[in-house]
């Protein structure tokens, strides 16, 4: 294992299948590799392809089959098998043992964690090929067209759970007050659209009395009376006031 380790970043998951990651180990061309602990509390290392390298379906067989191979080779029942594909060189001396892995669209692998020992960065290497792998090269070497991608592939989130289903009282209840809210709405509609005639209106309010003011009357001098004649046919001062047809003649008694 080698590499600088680094805090986990922006986009890292924060597990991967049973096991919780704490930083990164390595950024290799096809993937990377985390710094992760197991539910007993063993330290391992976790391979992950990254987006790009898993949208490959070349490149994910090959990564996929590396895990495999190492995790048959290295069982109880195939250590004769091990030791003479060790041998060949059909297996890398220095492959660590497989303790759990996943395929799929998202594949990783999960190593025991040696200190400057090997680790899951070893099931990245066969990922990416160049030349024409027939020993013999006839033209220049090839990039995949994910290099540059540095993303981990993350598997689907899980499906949301199926929305709960109502009891029988609930459903009641729900229904009664569906029903109550219909017949009160019913109820202003008809108040409101078919309210009888017979209903008196509510009285107007009278019109604001104006006052005008009159004049005040103008006095008015009165004009002298007159002197009457009296019965003797005189006009002087000592005449009666009296008519002459008043008392008959004789004046007031």
């Amino acid at each position: 294992m080698w590499g600088m380790v680094t805090p986990l970043q922006y986009g890292d998951p924060p597990h991967v299948g049973p096991f919780a990651l704490q930083a990164r180990l390595q950024t290799a061309p096809a993937g990377l590799v985390y710094l992760g602990q197991a539910p007993d509390g063993r330290v391992v290392s976790v391979a992950v392809l990254s987006s790009g390298a898993a949208l490959d379906a070349a490149a994910r067989d090959r990564f996929v089959t590396a895990i495999k191979e190492a995790q048959s080779r290295t069982g109880v029942r195939g250590w004769g098998a091990s030791l003479v594909d060790r041998v060949r060189g059909r297996v890398p001396p220095d492959t660590p043992p497989v303790l759990a892995m996943q395929g799929g669209p998202a594949p990783w692998v999960a190593v025991p964690y040696l200190p400057n020992g090997p680790g899951a960065e070893r099931f990245l290497d066969p990922v990416t090929v160049s030349g024409t792998l027939i020993g013999q090269r006839h033209g220049p070497d090839f990039a995949h067209y994910w290099l540059g991608d540095r993303t981990p592939a993350l598997p689907a989130p899980p499906a949301p759970p199926p929305p709960p289903v109502a009891t029988r009282r609930s459903v009641v209840l729900a229904s009664t007050l569906l029903a109550t809210l219909v017949l009160a709405l019913l109820l202003v509609v008809w108040m409101l659209l078919f309210r009888g005639e017979d209903e008196p209106e509510p009285p107007r309010p009278l019109p604001n009395t104006q006052f005008v003011p009159t004049p005040p009357p103008e006095p008015a001098s009165p004009e002298p009376q007159q002197p009457t004649p009296g019965p003797s046919g005189g006009g002087d001062g000592s005449e009666s006031p009296w008519p002459d047809d008043l008392f008959d003649g004789r004046g007031p008694i």
